[in-house]
């Protein structure tokens, strides 16, 4: 799982409240991020492999959505490998482990693989929070057409930029200035859980407002392709909505026990003994939301998937032929630059107002398909409601 509190443990000097966590059960705790990881993985890696019988679309190249939809679950995928090494080492090499409680010692490579380990996981996790905060921004730009593919390249350097930037701050400040005096104090802690949580607490509230606003331009859109808002245009809108209010079920679903075992662990760092017997309702349950964030924490990469592509199967054609991967879809470059030849030859005699007419229509329909790709029913409405197709 990923929490700030495997940062902390790395501190000889721990708090009371870190050590009541990581020492409740570690093998079993340990068993859980390794089973739950280990499913999210394959299962990820299975919905993102190319099924036989499947299709492919040819489009020219990926958009910025699909590409950004894909570094996600690229990122749940190494965090989730990062999640298996470490619980491996702590189950396979249990003496290995008790030299980081050592204060003294002289081994400097169990707090080596403590440190980088758990900075591998929240990095990670981290960017994939950024990426997920991009997304957003990018559905909302393309619907406004102002955003294409070329906008990957900022998408990048403010994900990977402020991901770093984050972590190495607040683990040096955690750790300044050396491993020994780390959390001597809160104003060692405080720093770090907050450029922890920063990225998390962002999605939480952000992303909403921004999913909404995307919807109610959607509505506009469709409203102003042909005038009227039919009954499928209708439909692809709901489902564009859905869309959305799945892939923040899944981010809360998997990150709200990390909200409130942190709360829980923070009343209790307040208290001047946490084993006193009125403190044991909330001990019990921040040991209960800690087991729970081992289980749901990895589980986010294949449950993404699932929000954003639905259950893609079992069959995987695993023969190497040139052919466009499942999660491309209509690319937003296009959006305001029409980059994209359009399906129809058009004949001579078409007036020039009727060419401008459709490929503003054409542009309407690339964005909508950008918003809905790996959707494919969604896809089929839009075609055939699109004027563009109906000339086929």
């Amino acid at each position: 799982m990923a929490s700030p509190r495997l940062e902390t443990y790395c501190c000889p000097n721990r708090d009371a409240a870190t050590q009541l966590v990581m020492s409740f059960q570690p093998d079993v705790f340990c068993g859980v991020c390794i089973g739950s990881a280990s499913i999210s993985v394959l299962l990820t890696i299975l919905q993102l492999l190319p099924k036989k019988g499947q299709i492919p679309r040819k489009m020219p190249k990926a958009s910025s959505s699909s590409t950004i939809l894909l570094l996600i679950s690229v990122c749940d995928i190494f965090g989730g490998l990062g999640m298996i090494f470490r619980s491996s080492v702590w189950l396979g090499f249990p003496d290995f482990i008790a030299n980081i409680s050592a204060v003294n010692g002289t081994d400097m490579w169990p707090s080596a693989f403590c440190v980088g380990s758990a900075m591998w996981i929240q990095l990670l996790y981290s960017a994939g929070f950024w990426w997920l905060f991009c997304y957003a921004v990018d559905s909302y730009l393309v619907v406004r057409r102002s955003a294409g593919l070329s906008t990957i390249v900022l998408y990048h350097m403010m994900t990977w930029g402020l991901a770093v930037m984050l972590c190495v701050e607040g683990i040096a400040l955690l750790y300044y200035p050396s491993l020994s005096s780390c959390e001597n104090g809160l104003e060692h802690a405080i720093p770090h859980y907050i450029t922890t949580y920063a990225p998390l607490l962002l999605v939480l509230v952000v992303n909403p407002i921004l999913f909404r606003r995307t919807v109610s331009a959607v509505a506009s859109l469709l409203k102003g392709r042909q005038g009227i808002y039919t009954e499928n245009e209708r439909r692809l809108g709901t489902e564009i909505q859905i869309r959305f209010f799945k892939i923040m079920l899944v981010f809360i679903i998997c990150w709200s026990s990390n909200i409130i075992n942190e709360s829980l662990l923070f009343y209790l760092e307040m208290q001047p003994d946490i084993n006193e017997m009125p403190l044991k309702n909330i001990r019990s349950a921040a040991l209960i939301t800690w087991i729970i964030m081992g289980v749901l924490n990895p589980m986010q990469g294949f449950l993404f998937t699932l929000a954003f592509y639905g259950w893609t199967g079992w069959r995987v054609d695993l023969k190497w032929r040139k052919r466009e991967i499942p999660w491309e879809s209509m690319s937003s470059s296009t959006v305001g630059e029409n980059a994209y030849p359009s399906p129809v030859n058009y004949q001579t005699s078409i007036h020039d107002s009727k060419k401008i007419s459709t490929t503003d229509s054409q542009q309407t329909d690339e964005a909508i398909s950008m918003l809905s790709e790996g959707n494919t029913s969604g896809d089929d409405r839009l075609t055939r409601s699109s004027p563009i197709y109906q000339g086929w």
